[in-house]
């Protein structure tokens, strides 16, 4: 009877390379793990600063509407995103786990800061994607956790907190690193949150980093926000194009072509159309939201159109269109001198035959004009075709601290940890003379 012959024992090269490769990243790892040790002075600052009152006067709400609406208008002019009209949105059409809070700081009777915070449910499934690894999903499946946010899941940037321009700026960190703990404090009954973030603020504001360092909080850089700056020149998109050298020209006016060639139209959808197929741009965003691997908060499907509704002029929404039926979307935003290029969505197996995607993405060009912009901000991500589009990247960073103040050590280990992808070199732009 034959028999098999015996595998072979011995380790291919590439499975002992693949070896060696882990054993480097883990140690890589470790030792960025090894704790910092600050020196006993630093220490002792720290310890007293954590334990000191900013001097402010506090008032705390679960709805924008029980906040004196002069006080916070005075400061919440800054960005759209901290309007009481977007904030209404954002009370009706939250994410099933996430709870807005409301911080107005005051001086002597006078508003220095307005805050806006999110409780959030965290659950195992949204940290991953799913996938058929039972070991790594079984045991996530069953988190629920709470984290306090100073800021909003559902928009990037710094645009949920407003400072007055002429108060200290470490007095207002602290402020509201003292409103963090009033929240939490307040919120005890709904459930612990272990961990506090002040999410979204300009990684290379080192005053902001040295305020939050000394309330204990750890700070870690994270992927760019891709800012596009419009030149004043600019007037239409074809003034867009004029700039642009030959073989990145060529290649936005192509987006067009060949969507066109597939039968693809892009237009501006109307308030009433985005209201009546609401499904169906939510169906179109599901499709990306549900690929990424961190979702810790998901649009509703009332979202979008409650803010268009909202928002008016200061609001659009470009659609790709075929037949009738919509295929993609993208939203803009008019946040005073930077427009947003918001959400995104598109049916992914259209988009494999159009640039449906990278032709939506260009039109925000566009609309930031229209507005009158003299920014553009994308946002994260897909940073090869947004750097073609002439966008630089603009650092952010977000701090952490765990509430047991003798665990932030393992905070401050893991933010050492992490790592984004830098974004691409790319000069599309005629040279100046």
């Amino acid at each position: 009877m034959p028999t098999s012959p015996k595998p072979s024992l011995k380790p291919s090269l590439k499975q002992l390379k693949g070896a060696i490769d882990s054993l480097k990243r883990t140690g890589s790892t470790l030792k960025k793990l090894k704790p910092t040790v600050a020196s006993p002075a630093t220490l002792k600052k720290r310890h007293a600063a954590r334990r000191q009152v900013s001097g402010l006067h506090f008032a705390l709400a679960d709805r924008i509407d029980a906040l004196n609406p002069l006080h916070w208008d005075a400061l919440a002019a800054q960005t759209v995103f901290l309007s009481r009209d977007y904030l209404r949105v954002l009370e009706a059409h939250a994410p099933s786990n996430v709870q807005p809070r409301y911080v107005l700081a005051l001086d002597e009777g006078r508003p220095v800061a307005a805050m806006l915070f999110q409780r959030v449910s965290v659950s195992g499934d949204s940290l991953r994607k799913p996938s058929s690894k039972r070991l790594v999903d079984k045991p996530l499946a069953g988190l629920q956790e709470h984290l306090l946010v100073c800021g909003n899941l559902l928009v990037w940037g710094a645009r949920s907190v407003a400072f007055a321009a002429d108060v200290d700026e470490a007095q207002l960190w602290h402020g509201v690193g003292e409103a963090m703990y009033r929240l939490r404090r307040a919120d005890k009954l709904l459930g612990e949150s272990d961990v506090v973030m002040v999410k979204d603020f300009l990684a290379d504001r080192e005053p902001t980093r040295e305020s939050l360092r000394l309330l204990g909080y750890r700070s870690v850089e994270t992927e760019p926000d891709m800012v596009l700056t419009l030149q004043p020149g600019w007037k239409s998109y074809d003034d867009y194009l004029a700039n642009l050298t030959s073989s990145y020209r060529s290649s936005a006016k192509k987006l067009l072509k060949d969507c066109a060639a597939a039968g693809i139209t892009l237009r501006l959808a109307t308030l009433d159309e985005m209201l009546a197929r609401q499904a169906e741009l939510h169906d179109l965003y599901k499709q990306v939201h549900q690929a990424q691997g961190l979702r810790l908060a998901s649009l509703t499907p009332g979202y979008l159109g409650a803010m268009a509704q909202a928002l008016g002029e200061r609001f659009v929404c470009r659609v790709a269109e075929r037949d009738g039926k919509w295929l993609g979307f993208v939203t803009s935003v008019n946040d005073g001198d930077t427009a947003l290029g918001y959400y995104i969505g598109y049916d992914r197996t259209a988009n494999a035959d159009a640039p449906i995607y990278l032709a939506l993405l260009q039109s925000t060009v566009e609309d930031a004009i229209s507005f009158g912009a003299r920014r553009l901000s994308l946002g994260r991500a897909a940073l090869e075709p947004k750097a073609k589009m002439g966008c630089k990247p603009e650092p952010l960073a977000c701090a952490v601290r765990h509430r047991v103040s003798a665990l932030n050590w393992i905070v401050s280990a893991l933010t050492r940890t992490a790592s984004h992808d830098e974004p691409p070199e790319r000069s599309p732009f005629k040279a100046t003379a």
